[in-house]
């Protein structure tokens, strides 16, 4: 079975049929799909979901770019969400957040302190409950990687990792894991698909980030976590091994990245 480690499961885009999207992901073979918070508004939605759809689990954060509308209290309403979710098995980290240099607003030095404060009492928030996290890295994989050495959460995934092979090393290095998805079926992704072929095999997981970042084959269409299984073979491809080795490897690396999930995993059993 396929693990989905990032989706936004609650985005406008899919509607009212956020369970129908979980179902046909699981006919389709994907027996998890992490989804995605970004804001405290959403905090309800995800687990919500997760709470009515079986192969649904959470994770609770702040994403960057949502951080130029959060408030300083947004914080501490997070660090309490995330003590109570603690109850809750299909709770499973600390996402999404993260550093967006990308985005022009974003980078503008007011809001660049704003992006580094929010990331850094997240990141406190997971060391401090021995949570993962799921990272946004675009255009900040330096960034990012200096607040992790300093506050040195338990772990996590650097989600749509597009860094070089030394950023990739470091991120490693300090227990991550990268996440790749549908920009790596795309034949002109040179580095993208560079990386998914030379890297650690035990160092990849796969996501979707649905409904955004399609793969190839629907682009510009709505993505969705029911395509996991056939970016999972563009993997197997792309490393010239079996598709069931890719299968097994990544499930085993998801379950290292995410403690919880493993354990939920377990539960199930």
């Amino acid at each position: 079975m396929w693990i989905d480690t990032h989706c936004h499961l609650d985005a406008a885009e899919f509607g009212t049929g956020s369970l129908d999207v979980a179902a046909q992901a699981a006919g389709a073979g994907v027996s998890t799909i992490v989804a995605m918070a970004v804001e405290v508004g959403n905090f309800e939605a995800v687990s919500s979901l997760a709470a009515r759809a079986p192969n649904v689990t959470y994770a609770l954060g702040i994403h960057p770019i949502c951080v130029p509308q959060a408030r300083d209290e947004d914080l501490a309403l997070l660090r309490g969400a995330v003590e109570a979710a603690l109850a809750d098995p299909n709770f499973v980290g600390v996402g999404e957040i993260g550093l967006d240099f990308f985005i022009p607003l974003l980078c503008e030095p007011e809001m660049r302190a704003k992006q580094e404060r929010f990331l850094r009492e997240q990141l406190r928030i997971a060391r401090d409950f021995g949570l993962p996290v799921f990272m946004h890295v675009r255009r900040s994989q330096d960034q990012v990687l200096k607040h992790l050495r300093q506050i040195r959460p338990p772990a996590g995934i650097a989600h749509a990792f597009n860094g070089s092979f030394q950023q990739a090393q470091s991120f490693i290095d300090l227990g991550f894991h990268l996440g790749f998805g549908g920009a790596m079926t795309f034949t002109r992704a040179l580095q993208i698909r560079r990386l998914a072929t030379e890297l650690p095999l035990s160092a990849i997981v796969l996501e979707t980030d649905a409904p955004d970042i399609a793969p190839a084959w629907i682009h510009p269409g709505r993505n969705s976590p029911n395509q996991l299984p056939v970016i999972g073979a563009t993997l197997a491809e792309l490393r010239r091994v079996e598709l069931d080795e890719v299968r097994a490897a990544v499930h085993r690396n998801t379950l290292a990245a995410i403690p919880r999930l493993a354990a939920r995993q377990a539960l199930d059993k």
